[in-house]
C-alpha cells in the first residue's frame, strides 16, 4: 500500500530498483509484502550506516561494548518483556475481502478497501510464532524476536562479569527483528522484516535524568552527522507511555507522508531487569565493589531503525534538476541526482578514460582504477559519452568522477570532476589518493 499523493517516494522506489539499491522481495514471483532485498548498492549503505553506528557506539566509547544475541529465545523471555501481554493491537475483519485493519486507524464502520461490513475487535499479536522441534505444540512454540533489546538485558550479567565493566556502561547490538505489521507501508519505513541498532546503557537509578538527556543530544548530532537536514529532524516527547517507560522521546523525520520516529531514546527504568529477575529466578543485580551496595540498574535505552535511518538519508540526499550537460540548451531532461555525505556514498569514486580506443588511456585508467581499489569501492566505467557516465554516478550518489584524457598522457594530471558543484580541477595522478582521503575523511 503506497500513499500515492507522495510523488518523492515513488520516484525514489524507482530510482532503487533501475540502480541497484533497493528491490521487493521474491519479485518474480509477485512479491512479498512489505519485505525488501538490499541491492548491490543498497547494501553498501545500509553496511556504511552500520559501521559508522558501531564506531560511534562500541570503538568511540570506552565503557559500551557489543552483542549478537539469538533471534530465537526461550518463550518465556516474551513473557516477561511484556510482549505477550501488552504488545497487542486490536483488529478488525471484512467480512467481504478479509483485511484486517487496526481499529484506531479506521473513520468509520465500512471497509476501507471494499466498504464490506466488519468483524467484531479481536486482539492479535503481531510475533510470529513458530515451533521448535518437530512436534508442532503449545511446548514447542517459539517466536521471532520482535526487538533486539532482550537479548541486551537476559545477557546483562554475562557480559558485565565477563567484561568487568563498572556502571555506568552500555550494551550495543545491531539486528534483524520481526513484526507482524497490519498496516506496513511506505517503502522501507514499515516492513515485516527489519533490522535495528539499539544500545542499552545501564546506571545508577539516580542519574537517569542526566543520561537521559546525554543519549537524546547524543544521538541527535549523530544523525546529522550522516548529511541529514537539520530542518528535516526534531524531537518529539512522548505524551503516551509505553509498559516499560519512564520516559520517552523520538527522534523524527520529516518524511513525505508525515513527521515520523527513526530513533527512540527511552528511560526504561528497572522494568526489565526487574521482571527478567522474577520469571527466570536469576537475580539480575549489580553489586558495587567499592559501596558494598546491591542494586537494580536503570537502563537508558537508544533504539534506531537502520532501514528507516537510510530511508531518511535516501529522501533527503534526493534531488531531481534540469540536465546538466549538453550543449544543446532546447533539450531538457531530468537528472536525478544523490547528494549523499561522501562517507555515506556506495561508490567513492568512479575512473573513465576519456576514450576507449586509445590504449594509452586506457592503460593509464586500469591502473588509477586498480590502485583506488584497494582502499575503497571504486567503479570503472568507459561505455558511452563522458556525460552519460557522469549522469550515471550522480544517480547513485558518487561524489568524485576521475577522467583520464589526452593532457594526462602528457604531463601526469587527471579531471577531477565534484558531484554538487560540477566543478572540474586538475590534479596529478601521484596526489589522487590523499585528495579523496582528506574529501572522505
Amino acid at each position: 500500500m503506497h500513499n500515492h499523493s507522495d510523488g518523492k517516494i515513488q520516484k525514489l522506489i524507482s530510482l532503487c530498483k533501475r540502480r541497484g539499491i533497493i528491490f521487493q522481495s521474491s519479485e518474480i514471483y509477485g512479491g512479498a509484502a512489505a519485505a525488501y532485498d538490499y541491492g548491490p548498492l543498497g547494501v553498501e549503505i545500509k553496511n556504511i550506516i552500520k559501521k559508522l553506528w558501531w564506531k560511534e557506539m562500541v570503538y568511540d566509547n570506552d565503557n559500551i561494548v557489543g552483542l549478537d544475541s539469538a533471534i530465537l529465545m526461550h518463550p518465556k523471555v516474551w513473557e516477561a518483556s511484556g510482549h505477550v501481554e501488552n504488545f497487542e493491537d486490536i483488529l478488525v475483519e471484512c467480512k467481504e475481502c478479509h483485511r484486517r485493519f487496526k481499529k484506531d486507524d479506521l473513520k468509520e464502520g465500512k471497509c476501507p478497501e471494499c466498504g464490506g461490513v466488519l468483524t467484531e475487535p479481536k486482539k492479535f499479536n503481531p510475533m510470529f510464532e513458530t515451533n521448535l522441534g518437530p512436534v508442532r505444540d503449545s511446548a514447542s512454540k517459539v517466536y521471532l524476536r520482535p526487538e533486539t533489546a532482550q537479548g541486551i538485558y537476559v545477557n546483562f550479567n554475562t557480559v558485565q562479569k565477563s567484561m568487568r565493566r563498572k556502571i555506568p556502561f552500555g550494551i550495543a547490538q545491531i539486528g534483524k527483528a520481526f513484526r507482524n505489521e497490519i498496516t506496513p507501508g511506505n517503502f522501507i519505513f514499515r516492513t515485516v522484516e527489519f533490522e535495528q541498532a539499539e544500545q542499552q546503557f545501564f546506571i545508577k537509578p539516580e542519574e537517569d535524568e542526566k543520561w537521559f538527556e546525554y543519549w537524546k543530544e547524543k544521538r541527535m548530532n549523530w544523525h546529522l552527522s550522516l548529511g541529514i537536514k537539520k530542518e528535516n529532524l526534531r524531537f518529539k516527547k512522548h505524551e503516551k507511555l509505553a509498559h516499560y517507560a519512564k520516559a520517552g522521546a523520538d527522534i523524527e523525520y520529516n518524511f513525505p507522508m508525515r513527521w515520523d520516529e527513526i530513533e527512540g531514546i527511552h528511560n526504561r527504568g528497572d522494568w526489565d531487569l526487574s521482571r527478567h529477575s522474577k520469571f527466570s529466578g536469576n537475580d539480575l543485580s549489580y553489586f558495587n565493589d567499592e559501596t558494598k551496595q546491591k542494586f537494580l540498574p536503570f537502563i537508558i535505552e537508544t533504539s534506531m531503525g537502520i532501514d528507516r535511518t537510510m530511508l531518511a538519508v535516501l529522501l533527503d540526499a534526493f534531488e531531481e534538476m534540469e540536465t546538466r550537460s549538453g550543449k544543446d540548451d532546447t533539450k531538457h531532461e531530468m537528472e536525478t541526482v544523490l547528494r549523499l555525505h561522501p562517507k555515506i556514498a556506495p561508490v567513492k569514486a568512479a575512473v573513465f578514460p576519456l576514450v576507449k580506443n586509445k590504449p594509452e588511456i586506457v592503460k593509464k585508467a586500469r591502473e588509477i582504477y586498480e590502485n583506488l581499489k584497494k582502499y575503497w569501492f571504486v567503479q570503472y566505467d568507459e561505455t558511452g559519452a563522458i556525460g552519460r557516465r557522469y549522469r550515471r554516478q550522480d544517480e547513485i550518489g558518487t561524489p568524485f568522477c576521475v577522467t583520464v584524457d589526452f593532457d594526462t598522457l602528457e604531463n601526469e594530471t587527471v579531471t577531477v570532476r565534484h558531484r554538487d558543484t560540477m566543478e572540474q580541477e586538475r590534479i596529478k595522478i601521484a596526489e589522487i589518493e590523499e585528495f579523496l582521503r582528506g574529501k572522505l575523511a
